[in-house]
């Protein structure tokens, strides 16, 4: 499971102080989707540990950061809140379960078949996320105890904060790569704003007290504690967490493996879908056991981390190890880092991950493939990613089996005594198609032999057997007789099966798979 690389002292650096930036853009990340699925920060936060240290380890992605997830968080609303937080660590266990299952029984594979439109829908759909949660930094507690917008002064201070962080993190890198500019431009504001108390700029600790309402919370805490769910061991318990465990399972996989695929296409290399979906499944496992909500892949802590250098698996273990630090040792120095500096860090994810290409790129492609990536991009925004790429994908698939079923057509011919016709089929024959394929033929004025050559055509599902069988079926009542040739073996039984009466080839016939539930 665990790789031995080929490292140097320069990736060694690279990844050390990469994962470091990456520390600190965790906390209030964790934080935030803690206080979403109505539990303690502190369960978040061990959370972000558990699953970052255990997918960096044995992971199938280096490279790639995981934690606690929005994604996940909102599925587990309804849960902690009717049947507490214990059922949702028991829920989390088999979550990770199923995951395991998944990477073991190898269906990681599957992720290929998300279409590449789809593909751009999720990173822009998820970048307008990211972008719209830093936009809540923006706002404070009244008096009242209501949310509103920052105004005036405190408001300058912001943007201003946040503005600075974003271009030193563009321009450092012209300038020098010793140090990811990320962490340059985190550090830089902390100390502006710790020196110069009148900024008052917001910290991570009023961030936290402002959550939880708590004017002593802090991020400081101890070491995870292993402890088994404490719910009843029985099938009523199953069934509660069983609807629960399967969605955040998918959700977990699909977040998981699709930030995957992304990190593939910066880096230029290949990771490994099945071992990632065992990792995170071990890694939820784990959490279901230490007081941890569970989670995925992150993509924007992932972008952060590939941009401040980090490739290989010490980035993502050191993340984990130096947030497992500021809870143990030093709360202090993470709770000082103004929030703004962090909101200008995510600020620069979103630019980087939304794919701006694809404005010129939807100009160019099939207008099907630009409405499937503004479907994706606008479900992921209005309801969550799972959903969205399971609509992205069922979307393409239609509009492919719509397109494929215009392509079948057949060329007629009479034998030079007009009593044989050869219609020689042309196109695959599958459930989009056979409606125009049983409208190629013109039964009542055909001679009373018929011949269906479909060596230029393919058989695909059990939908092309059924209308085979209904176009044999019309030619009987009018006291006719159909030849079929080149069909393959498979479909050759399955049309004995159903009793369709038609003389088949079987010399000139091929041999291949048809899609059908009788075969599989």
């Amino acid at each position: 499971m665990f790789e031995f690389p080929q490292i140097n002292k320069s990736s060694v650096k690279n990844d050390l102080l990469s994962g470091l930036t990456v520390a600190l853009a965790l906390v209030p990340e964790a934080v935030a989707f803690a206080f979403v699925a109505g539990v303690e920060p502190m369960v978040g936060l061990y959370a972000a540990f558990m699953v970052g240290l255990i997918t960096a380890v044995f992971g199938g992605r280096p490279g790639m950061i995981s934690g606690a997830t929005g994604a996940m968080a909102v599925v587990m609303v309804s849960l902690v809140s009717e049947h507490g937080i214990q059922y949702l660590f028991a829920a989390v266990l088999l979550a990770g379960l199923v995951q395991v299952l998944f990477g073991i029984f190898r269906l990681g594979k599957f992720i290929r078949m998300v279409p590449h439109s789809v593909m751009i829908g999720f990173v822009n759909g998820l970048a307008i996320v990211i972008f719209l949660a830093q936009l809540g930094q923006f706002k404070v507690k009244n008096s009242a105890g209501e949310l509103e917008w920052l105004q005036g002064t405190p408001l300058y201070i912001m943007l201003a904060l946040v503005l600075l962080t974003m271009l030193i993190i563009h321009f450092l890198p012209k300038l020098t790569s010793v140090v990811p500019s990320t962490l340059a431009a985190i550090v830089v504001v902390t100390l502006l704003a710790y020196f110069i108390p009148a900024l008052e700029a917001r910290t991570v600790v009023d961030f936290l007290r402002g959550m939880t309402g708590d004017a002593g919370a802090t991020v400081a805490g101890s070491l995870p504690t292993f402890a088994i769910p404490a719910v009843p061991f029985s099938m009523e318990t199953l069934a509660i967490i069983l609807p629960y465990s399967l969605i955040l399972a998918a959700v977990g996989l699909i977040e998981s493996l699709l930030t995957l695929t992304v990190v593939d296409e910066m880096t230029g290399t290949r990771g490994r879908a099945n071992k990632e979906c065992v990792a995170q499944g071990t890694a939820n496992m784990v959490n279901g056991v230490f007081g941890g909500m569970g989670g995925c892949a992150m993509i924007g802590q992932s972008m952060i981390n590939i941009n401040s250098g980090g490739r290989g698996r010490l980035s993502g273990i050191t993340a984990a190890i130096t947030l497992l630090a500021f809870i143990l040792f030093a709360s202090g120095l993470i709770e000082i880092v103004p929030i703004a500096a962090l909101v200008g860090v995510m600020f620069i994810v979103v630019l980087g991950t939304f794919e701006w290409a694809s404005f010129k790129m939807m100009r160019k492609v099939p207008k099907q493939d630009a409405f499937v990536i503004i479907l994706v991009s606008a479900v992921t925004v209005l309801t969550d990613l799972a959903i969205a790429v399971l609509v992205g994908v069922i979307v393409s698939a239609l509009i492919f089996a719509w397109e494929h079923a215009k392509h079948i057509h057949a060329v007629s011919s009479l034998s030079d005594d007009q009593k044989e016709k050869t219609y020689r089929v042309n196109g695959p024959l599958f459930f989009g198609s056979v409606s125009n394929f049983l409208e190629l033929f013109d039964v009542k004025s055909d001679p009373r032999c018929v011949i269906v050559d479909f060596a230029g055509s393919r058989v695909v599902d059990h939908s092309a057997i059924e209308a085979i069988s209904v176009l044999t079926g019309r030619y009987a009542k009018e006291g006719k007789k159909v030849h079929i040739r080149h069909l393959s073996r498979d479909c050759r039984k399955l049309l004995h099966k159903a009793g369709v009466l038609v003389e088949i080839n079987v010399i000139e016939d091929p041999t291949y798979k048809v899609v059908s539930d009788t075969l599989s």
